[in-house]
């Protein structure tokens, strides 16, 4: 039988990448005795692993696909087919920033104020290649966690670190003096399981399930009861991917109006439909949106 093995990354991202598959069909069940978690479909086998190592175990073959940030495979300099970007975290639905950054009271204010100076990070193979293409000679050590505290304490001029929200960054009284870039979560496979005519169909079907997961995170359906009288009046206040959907409703000369909305809209939007004349209006969340 043909199997995709999928790398599901451990850590941070681990419960909202279960909670995603979830949604779009996959039931993935961990287990804290294995690394090897169970799913509901015979033609995919899960493995956890860091998502810092995703990609060298993707480029290698020992998985066929994985999700991890574009940082961890910049960062290995891995050779792998980035099939999508899936832009989802822990924290918010924004990309994730690398980010150089120093005490608040420092004399540094610029890259080049940093020559000579030890810098601590998790990403080091980026950062050397980075200060290294702007001539700025740095110490570059691995931190192993609670980076920002290294600056804190002493223990380095600078950190690079990854924030989504700056709030811990600006807790330990740090400044950001440059953005290194930005990465998000993305889905990549090993080039040769991408030649591979089954496997390839496999990975992107599950790709655009993904997709129309998250797409469906933002939006819901809106319902309602609209007489005929008033549909000039409701239809053109409804966004919708095409057209809201009208049907007559039976022995009546009132209609059903089906649309799809972002949920951030809802909250304005219904009160002006009631007022306009629309009445049973339903708000209902979406699984997937193709």
């Amino acid at each position: 039988m043909n199997v995709v093995k999928l790398g599901i990354p451990k850590g941070s991202l681990e419960k909202a990448t279960i909670a995603l598959f979830e949604k779009s069909g996959w039931r993935i069940q961990l287990s804290s005795r294995n690394y090897f978690p169970e799913v509901d479909d015979s033609e995919l086998a899960c493995s956890i692993c860091r998502a810092q190592e995703m990609s060298r175990y993707v480029e290698s073959g020992v998985l066929d696909a994985g999700i991890t940030g574009k940082d961890w495979i910049l960062e290995n300099d891995s050779d792998v087919v980035v099939v999508d970007n899936l832009i989802y975290s822990k924290v918010s639905r924004n990309s994730t920033r690398w980010v150089l950054a120093v005490a608040g009271d420092s004399d540094i204010r610029c890259i080049e104020d940093l020559e000579g100076k030890k810098v601590a990070t998790e990403l080091v193979n980026f950062t050397k290649k980075f200060f290294a293409e702007r001539k700025v000679n740095v110490e570059v050590e691995f931190s192993w966690g609670a980076t920002e505290g290294k600056v804190v304490s002493g223990l380095a001029d600078a950190i690079v670190e990854v924030t989504e929200t700056e709030s811990t960054i600006r807790a330990h009284g740090l400044r950001i003096i440059h953005e290194l870039m930005t990465s998000n979560t993305q889905l990549i496979a090993n080039r040769k399981a991408w030649e591979d005519t089954w496997k390839r169909e496999k990975i992107t079907s599950m790709a655009m399930l993904l997709q129309g997961a998250l797409r469906a995170d933002s939006i819901v359906g809106l319902k309602m009861n609209v007489p005929q009288s008033k549909l000039d009046v409701v239809i053109p206040m409804l966004p919708s991917l095409n057209a809201p959907t009208v049907a007559s409703l039976y022995k009546t000369d009132w209609f059903s109006v089906e649309t799809v909305i972002s949920e951030h809209e809802v909250r304005d939007l219904i009160p002006k439909l009631l007022k306009a004349g629309a009445e049973g209006i339903i708000e209902y969340s979406l699984n997937k949106v193709i």
